[in-house]
């Protein structure tokens, strides 16, 4: 544009690419309404049907099956974010994206697009596009996809803007968009239409970035240190490896009942017995519970198993990977959290689990303790207790209870009672324990490890405790798993395990209180249509 160019630059009406811009057509970008609902979505969305009859009649392709881009936003600002204001160039790019934003000043059209990467406004010209193109842009609707060629170029006040040459309709939509202050202000509706939540919402689609981010960063962190990626069965003929309900379905073919796997866990050690030495997956795990703030029904876990190894090791691995990870998706490992600033690269407290509920009530708790006076302290305390539950479980619940909330810095919670640990090795100084963690930050439990268990008589002693236990009505109880006994047979080496909940790692660094906050598709109710 000409720095002399007489015509009001309105730069200022266009969202900045990290905010807002959603705009009704007519109104500035900082004063968005709903968009239309009711009886007026139905007018609306037969309005652009309509439209797109009348774009086929006249011969235009309002779904073209490709274009090609030169460019993303953001390599458009990183190129040519330094310019001036009011300077025009003869650099030519070719965009796309969604119009968030469309203003009519009678001989331009002013409109922002967004893609994956960015908002970047453009400015359309009559006098460089023609009459009848520019008169096709007009018709243009919030939430359509259009394809750009042009140049790059500067308002008088420095928008960054695409002047463009042509214009061509990528995708119609017909469905006109929601706002994030009206149109998705129910959270299970931007659950439910997430497509829709990430348009309007851009610290949606920030978050799935940092979850990206934390993935291809452990990715890297345990391929440095040798580890192979695998990929186990999903479906189980056992379901063990954790403390989990499982969800059963049916083979046909075999006449078999089949389980989704609650864990990573008994496979990836069947490798280690196998010779693979280290290994992990990233995989989708499956368990029949509650769906809360911290729970779905369907979640992702990295579980890594290293030979030779103890729990030590295994806890100095978790500190680097999910230091790293914080480096690589938000560039900081300082972090805050109910008013407390910590850094991740700290070295982690190691708490014992019999310690942490001792120092809270002014009195020793330990499983090895009569379950008559564990369960009298857990009543004085108002924790449930079921009658069943031997020592060891009635410590794990004072602890949730009475501790958990407390921890705000990453801390290792080490020491689980032998009775609620059927994987993890027993404690060398204490037989009631085991060489069993939790990693705690923010009251979040984010992961799990131990020294496993690799003797096959003592493997299947606590399975038979586990069977009992489900016979007896524990629901969350596994079973004898004859194949994994045998695999022990043949000799497991010393082994480090841990499993590392990566959707609550993505809560913790996309700084969000809710696990649907970081799933794509949380599991949610049926729409009723």
């Amino acid at each position: 544009m000409n720095p002399d160019d007489p015509t009001p630059d309105t730069s200022t009406d266009t969202a900045p690419a990290d905010g807002p811009a959603d705009a009704s057509i007519d109104g500035p970008a900082d004063a968005p309404t709903a968009g239309p609902t009711g009886s007026g979505l139905a007018a609306e969305k037969a309005r652009r049907l309509a439209q797109l009859e009348t774009l086929r009649a006249e011969g235009v392709t309002p779904y073209p099956y490709r274009f090609d881009r030169t460019h993303t936003v953001a390599e458009v600002r990183a190129g040519w974010g330094h310019l001036e204001p009011g300077i025009e160039t003869d650099d030519a790019v070719t965009v796309a994206g969604r119009i968030m934003l469309l203003r009519d000043s009678g001989k331009l059209v002013f409109a922002t697009i967004r893609d994956r990467s960015g908002d970047i406004q453009l400015f359309v010209s009559k006098a460089v596009v023609g009459d009848d193109a520019f008169a096709a842009i007009k018709r243009l609707d919030l939430g359509d996809w259009v394809g750009v060629h042009g140049t790059v170029m500067t308002t008088r006040k420095g928008e960054l803007s695409v002047k463009p040459e042509t214009v061509q309709l990528l995708a119609k939509a017909v469905r006109p968009l929601p706002d994030k202050w009206h149109g998705l202000s129910d959270v299970d509706t931007r659950f439910r239409q997430r497509y829709a939540d990430l348009i309007v919402n851009p610290e949606a689609q920030r978050a799935f970035e940092i979850r990206h981010e934390i993935i291809a960063s452990f990715r890297r962190t345990l391929h440095d240190r040798g580890f192979i990626e695998v990929e186990t069965p999903v479906l189980h003929a056992e379901a063990g490896g954790a403390h989990a309900r499982p969800f059963t379905t049916h083979h046909n073919t075999l006449d078999l009942q089949l389980y989704l796997r609650i864990a990573l866990e008994l496979h990836l050690k069947r490798l280690i017995v196998g010779g693979m030495e280290r290994v992990y997956e990233i995989g989708r795990i499956f368990r029949n519970e509650g769906i809360s703030t911290r729970h779905n029904p369907e979640f992702t876990m990295m579980e890594l198993y290293q030979a030779f190894g103890d729990w030590n090791d295994v806890m100095d691995i978790s500190e680097v990977l999910i230091t790293q990870a914080a480096r690589d998706a938000i560039g900081t490992t300082m972090l805050e959290s109910r008013g407390e600033t910590f850094d991740l690269a700290e070295p982690w407290p190691r708490v014992r689990m019999v310690d942490a509920i001792s120092d809270k009530i002014g009195r020793p708790v330990h499983p090895s303790q009569p379950v008559d006076e564990l369960r009298a302290l857990a009543e004085e305390h108002g924790v449930r207790w079921e009658e069943r539950w031997g020592g060891g479980k009635l410590v794990e619940e004072l602890f949730e209870a009475l501790c958990e909330a407390d921890i705000v810095r990453p801390t290792f919670v080490t020491g689980h009672p032998t009775e609620i640990s059927p994987l993890a090795r027993v404690d060398r100084n204490d037989p009631w324990l085991t060489e069993r963690f939790e990693i705690f930050v923010d009251s979040r439990e984010l992961g799990n490890g131990y020294s496993e268990l690799n003797d096959p008589v003592e493997q299947r002693a606590r399975f038979e405790d586990e069977q009992a236990a489900k016979d007896a009505g524990d629901h969350e109880a596994s079973g004898v798993d004859e194949d994994y006994i045998r695999a022990l047979e043949y000799g497991m080496p010393p082994t480090g395990g841990l499993g590392i909940g990566m959707d609550r790692v993505a809560m913790l660094l996309a700084g969000v209180d809710s696990i649907k906050e970081v799933i794509l598709f949380p599991t949610l109710r049926p729409e009723v249509m």
